[in-house]
């Protein structure tokens, strides 16, 4: 097969179904997250650093590690990995965000990084052949969310690592709650929301934010519970999530099993992530291992 590769950037897209494209055209819109005018490469690493999960990520991963996420949106992750000796496939349906990325890249002077347009559920690239498959705010966008999770397990190796990030049913309330009250307004008012608060100066990447949270005509929400039975039918062995799921203890290694996994300690753990992440959407990670 031969795939035209405009501006460097590979297109394995084959055509999607109704929704997905619906999804698509909504990103060309307004890719998200976008860069900020001035963005360099030490003010990437400076903002992902902010967050002890992108810390975590990064320290947990091998120096020459070949990593692909999959929905990579404008790349930050994918370029905040960067570095060492590992291969980054950066992966999106949307070529508009790919773009961006693609763009950063090139001014940040990072070269290890390969941006591709596809589709999760047909990628184009080889199963088994990546160390760490990471995914974060996608599969919940996609009309069948464990469908689409078990699309993604096969491109990592046996013994690779999956990272998965979705919205929590629990942690996602109060985002929830704002959007009723957006939605009433118009989106003229919305309240409490900081990552809105700390964009006050920033127009452009304000309204890609409310368009991702508040309009998007595609969302799903999960419970802990579910994303393990995903793991379990895939073959994929759960290790841990992200904040821990295990009441008064820290994640301290991304990759290390959970020192427990007792299923009603998760569903309190959940409750508590209402406080801890609905602040800023609701979005937790899990981490399991292939078989």
């Amino acid at each position: 097969m031969r795939y035209e590769a405009p501006d460097g950037i590979p297109n394995l897209r084959l055509p999607g179904d109704t929704r997905t494209e619906v999804v698509r055209r909504f990103y060309e819109r307004a890719p998200f997250p976008d860069y900020p005018p001035r963005g360099c490469l030490s003010w990437l690493r400076a903002r992902a650093e902010r967050s002890e999960f992108a810390r975590l990520i990064d320290r947990a991963i091998p120096g020459d590690a070949r990593v692909v996420e999959i929905g990579c949106g404008t790349g930050q992750m994918s370029l905040y990995l960067a570095r060492a000796d590992r291969v980054v496939i950066s992966a999106d349906l949307t070529r508009a965000s790919l773009t961006l990325g693609a763009a950063a890249a090139r001014r940040f002077g990072l070269d290890q990084v390969q941006f591709v347009e596809t589709d999760l559920h047909y990628p184009g690239m080889r199963a088994g052949a990546f160390d760490v498959v990471y995914s974060s705010g996608v599969l919940h966008h996609t009309p069948d969310p464990s469908a689409a999770f078990a699309r993604i397990v096969r491109l990592a190796r046996p013994g690779g690592m999956i990272v998965l990030g979705v919205y929590n049913a629990f942690a996602r309330i109060p985002l929830r709650a704002r959007r009723f009250v957006a939605r009433l307004s118009g989106y003229r008012f919305i309240p409490c929301d900081p990552v809105l608060r700390d964009r006050e100066s920033e127009p452009a990447r304000r309204k890609a934010w409310v368009r991702d949270q508040y309009q998007h005509p595609e969302e799903h929400r999960h419970t802990l519970a579910e994303v393990q039975g995903w793991f379990a039918e895939n073959g994929v062995e759960y290790l841990r999530a992200y904040p821990s799921a295990v009441l008064c203890q820290d994640s301290e290694e991304l990759f290390a099993t959970a020192a427990d996994n007792w299923r009603l300690e998760g569903w309190l753990a959940q409750l508590g992530w209402i406080g801890a992440l609905g602040h800023e959407g609701g979005l937790f990670v899990t981490v399991g291992r292939r078989a």
